[in-house]
């Protein structure tokens, strides 16, 4: 029998898509399934358009199985099934998909089908140096087979088949030295590669499983109790799931069946704290079933985290983890998408980039935020719960991408109460404060007992404000980011004018300060550049000392980059200004021993910095220099 060959342009292409397209080769039982799928969705359209076609839904069904003799997969189904021509059409010509052109003929919304661009069935080649294909159309009398080796051409002769519908037969390639070909002749490989990639196929997959369990023997033991054996027995076995549970009505799937489905699929122990679903219909078509974790995985905050939702397009499984359809900031969700409408490359295994994307993932980003905003008013305490494991990352959405992200999650941040002593949001503070106060006040230490600690909070405890208390080393960065909320702009308490003070009171200040020039130069002369100026302070009302910054970058700023390895960390300084409480018996003790022992007041400037220091949390580097000068005064 002549070999037919391949057209120039299909052999380069099947050439390029064996090597280059697919970078999975277990996909190539996705692609046979799907394609079984394709040619039984024909024949059950079919018949029911057509009366005189006496076939029902019940009778489909795919099997998979292994030719172990042979070293072969074998894939059926009782499909519309092909003519010689269509072999010629659609297995001759590589690029040309049928089902595509079923789809466009029938124009139905009936008809789901999941091949666009006739490459699939290419991909047995992946695994198989050659595939034999036996196929019966539907009111035909005679079945053909194709064969074919790869690029080299392809026989199409007469074969007896008893009943209509299509078998692939892939001859599994020899194990070589980078591939071990032969996994793929094991049955618990490709009922894995079922239910990962076609659980959701809407046809029956069959598989002859070997299935084992303890059964009496007949015989009794000594005492009389009946003997029992393992017996093992090869059964017939649906493998797959069909109806996905996020395609059901929602009045038939339970909130513990959600539950169920999560800790199966995503193998957690904790139920989520919410679920989400969506049906939408419109411009673009999509279903989705998402979840918001309760406990974040071991690795959420390292690179090894691999965020992204599961795609799938007509029940098949086309990407793990698609990135593309969750902003990164909400990245802790988990769940699953399926649409019809998403362009897809050529070997599905990625996303073209285009509207429709653009339009599910800003869908579906509203619906999340919506989401833990209702958990946060209704469920107060699960949001706590939710926000202890994840509210970092919605820090970091805000301060990622220059912001792009602030307007999104402002909302669903918090940030610790002094004066309630819990976490409360944004909305909470503005919503608290008092009359006349036009600032949100915070303060930054590694603690919440260690921000309530710095005398810089006096000031605006004394006026009854509240502050909010930075614990996390992007809290700063978020208040930088966001620069407002609801018209009320965030203000640190270590930086320099709290906007606390009348104009008399200003006026009064400045001109104390003016009468204490003498002093404040001579600590300033001691300190050197270890501070760029020394002032009285408007800040502290019991506390004698505390350190503040100026300018762009703020004490904790500079810890925070101190901490990151690099050369870089040590050019990222603060300009550091020490406020002193001219009210406080220390700065009276001070002015008395510049006028009578000058190396005694050095000492006491000296001490009275190396304070503020601590207080503020900085490394001190002249820990026994201060300890000297304390030994000094007695």
């Amino acid at each position: 029998m002549a070999k037919k060959q391949f057209k120039a342009e299909s052999k380069q292409l099947l050439n390029l898509m064996i090597n280059s397209i697919y970078t999975h080769r277990e996909i190539f039982l996705r692609e046979i399934i799907s394609n079984a799928s394709d040619a039984i969705d024909k024949l059950h359209y079919k018949s029911i358009t057509e009366a005189d076609i006496p076939v029902s839904r019940e009778d489909f069904r795919i099997d998979v199985r292994i030719d172990s003799e042979n070293g072969c997969v074998v894939v059926s189904d009782n499909g519309i099934g092909m003519t010689k021509e269509d072999m010629d059409a659609n297995l001759g010509v590589i690029a040309h998909s049928g089902s595509l052109d079923f789809k466009k003929e029938v124009e139905s919304d009936d008809v789901d089908i999941i091949g666009q661009f006739g490459v699939g069935f290419y991909s047995s080649f992946l695994v198989s140096d050659k595939v034999t294909v036996r196929s019966k159309a539907y009111g035909d009398d005679q079945a053909w087979e194709w064969t074919s080796s790869g690029s080299d051409g392809y026989t199409v002769k007469e074969c007896e088949k008893e009943s209509w519908g299509t078998d692939v037969i892939m001859h599994i390639r020899p194990d070589d030295e980078n591939e071990k070909y032969s996994s793929y002749l094991d049955e618990y490989t490709l009922e894995d590669l079922v239910k990962k990639y076609s659980d959701y196929v809407r046809w029956p997959i069959h598989m002859q499983l070997e299935k084992g369990s303890m059964e009496e023997t007949g015989e009794t033991d000594e005492d009389g109790n009946p003997k029992r054996e393992w017996v093992t027995r090869v059964e017939d076995t649906v493998v797959n799931s069909m109806v996905p549970i996020w395609q059901r009505r929602k009045d038939e799937v339970s909130d513990e069946d959600c539950m169920k489905f999560y800790r199966e699929k995503f193998r957690d122990y904790e139920d989520p704290v919410s679920v989400i679903r969506v049906n939408a219909e419109g411009s673009v078509t999509y279903r989705a079933m998402l979840f918001i974790p309760k406990v974040a995985p071991y690795n959420f905050y390292s690179r090894d985290f691999e965020p992204g939702l599961q795609l799938y397009s007509a029940g098949v499984m086309i990407m793990d983890k698609c990135k593309d359809l969750l902003p990164e900031c909400f990245r802790f969700v988990k769940g699953i998408v399926d649409s019809p409408d998403l362009s897809l490359n050529i070997s599905r295994e990625m996303l073209q980039h285009d509207r429709q994307l653009n339009m599910i993932k800003s869908n579906l980003e509203k619906k999340i935020k919506a989401e833990l905003l209702r958990l946060m008013e209704e469920e107060p305490e699960t949001y706590g719960e939710f926000y202890r494991n994840f509210g970092r990352q919605l820090k970091y959405g805000i301060v990622e991408d220059y912001g792009m992200k602030a307007e999104l999650l402002k909302d669903l941040i918090m940030f610790h109460s002094y004066e309630k002593d819990e976490p409360i949001t944004l909305k909470s503070y503005v919503e608290s404060m008092h009359e006349g106060q036009e600032k949100i006040y915070f303060a930054t230490a590694e603690s919440v007992t260690r921000a309530k600690q710095l005398p810089q909070t006096e000031q605006v405890r004394d006026k009854g404000y509240d502050i909010l208390c930075l614990t996390e080393d992007v809290d700063e960065f978020v208040t930088r980011t966001l620069r407002e909320y609801e018209g009320k702009e965030f203000c640190d308490v270590s930086g320099n004018d709290l906007g606390l003070e009348t104009e008399e009171e200003m006026k009064n200040s400045e001109e104390r300060e003016e009468a204490e020039k003498d002093t404040l130069d001579f600590i300033k002369d001691i300190l050197g550049d270890k501070v760029s100026s020394v002032k009285l302070s408007r800040k502290l009302k019991t506390h004698a000392v505390c350190l503040t910054s100026e300018g762009d970058v703020s004490l904790e700023m500079e810890k925070y980059f101190s901490s990151i390895p690099g050369e870089q960390s040590e050019m990222v300084k603060a300009k550091r200004v020490l406020e002193i409480n001219p009210d406080h018996p220390a700065y009276s003790a001070l002015k008395d021993a510049i006028g009578r022992e000058g190396g005694r007041a050095e000492s006491m400037d000296r001490i009275r910095y190396g304070q503020a220091v601590l207080i503020a949390g900085m490394p001190m580097d002249d820990v026994l220099d201060l300890s000297e000068d304390i030994f000094k005064l007695f």
